[in-house]
């Protein structure tokens, strides 16, 4: 099982999501930036290395958040998710994905994400729903 990490950038109350290119894997599927722990890097250094390189920007790892194991037809992977935030005076630069865009959480179901992805951004709903009900309770 291949451990990939990502990083959920919350900038001003919306989320990143970037769009696959079409030379790659699951093309044009919306996904959160990240990629593959490499053997004896932790999966909070390998979160901010991929970003580095496919956002040009630099993050900091705020929170980790539920793992997902996906199974693909041809390979399984265990998503490692991060709450992060963009450092401030970062500017986007893509280096392999076709676009970005900042979604307001209200909008997040409306992408095509990449499955495992799609679980995630249904566990992060799920958060940021019980959150605001603590709030408004609380």
């Amino acid at each position: 099982m291949t451990e990939v990490t990502c990083a959920i950038i919350i900038h001003e109350g919306k989320v990143l999501a970037t769009q696959r290119g079409e030379e790659m894997p699951h093309s044009l599927k919306w996904e959160f930036p990240g990629g593959k722990v490499m053997i004896g890097e932790s999966p909070e250094k390998a979160v901010k290395r991929e970003i580095h390189e496919e956002l040009g920007i630099r993050i900091s790892v705020d929170q980790l958040f539920p793992s997902i194991v996906h199974r693909y037809p041809n390979h399984s992977i265990k998503l490692i998710p991060f709450i992060c935030s963009m450092l401030p005076g970062e500017e986007i630069s893509l280096a392999e994905h076709k676009r970005y865009r900042w979604i307001p959480y209200a909008d997040l179901n409306a992408l095509d994400w990449l499955e495992a992805d799609e679980r995630l951004v249904a566990k992060l709903l799920e958060t940021r729903n019980l959150q605001d009900h603590r709030k408004m309770t609380g």
